[in-house]
């Protein structure tokens, strides 16, 4: 292979100067997982109010499904291999935060014994359960729990989901 001619190094300069100029979008990587009943894991952060769906943000250069398989096991201490991709959310900027990218994927049933001997292992979570939809309304702020309608949608339905919040609407 050839050394790097000076065309080579020019557009490598224009190129890196574009990728130093452009967005850096966050990105959440979260997992929709269900025991046998059809409830949906939740859990309850320590370091936020309300509750949430199981993962986390994704570091830079990590690949999403990498990260939110990491943040199960980090936070729930469950190995599980993260499946298709179920919803895209762009959420627009809000409070301190600039906008994001929020990805949920199907993290699958858990059958009785997992379910059974589940339990957080990390301070960030103050707690866990499988709760049905109407459970979870009150315990989710309103974006979360349209996200985890979408995402169940996404489930039975088996498109991927892709929506943008209004950056109007407050959040």
């Amino acid at each position: 292979m050839a050394g790097v001619t000076e065309d080579d190094a020019a557009r490598f300069a224009y190129l890196a100067e574009g990728n130093a100029k452009q967005a850096r979008k966050r990105v959440a990587a979260d997992v929709l997982i269900t025991d046998r009943a059809g409830r949906v894991l939740l859990v309850d952060p320590t370091y936020k109010e309300g509750w949430d769906i199981p993962g986390g943000m994704v570091e830079a250069n990590e690949p999403p499904v990498a990260a939110a398989e990491r943040e199960l096991r980090e936070e729930l201490g469950l190995t599980l291999i993260v499946g298709r991709l179920l919803l895209v959310e762009w959420v627009p900027p809000h409070g301190p935060w600039d906008d994001q990218l929020v990805m949920i994927f199907d993290g699958g049933t858990l059958d009785d014994a997992m379910v059974a001997e589940l339990r957080p292992t990390d301070d960030e979570l103050a707690g866990l359960g499988f709760l049905t939809p109407a459970e979870a309304k009150p315990l989710l702020k309103p974006r979360l729990w349209s996200q985890l309608q979408k995402a169940l949608a996404a489930r039975t339905s088996g498109d991927v989901a892709y929506a943008e919040l209004d950056p109007d609407a407050g959040h």
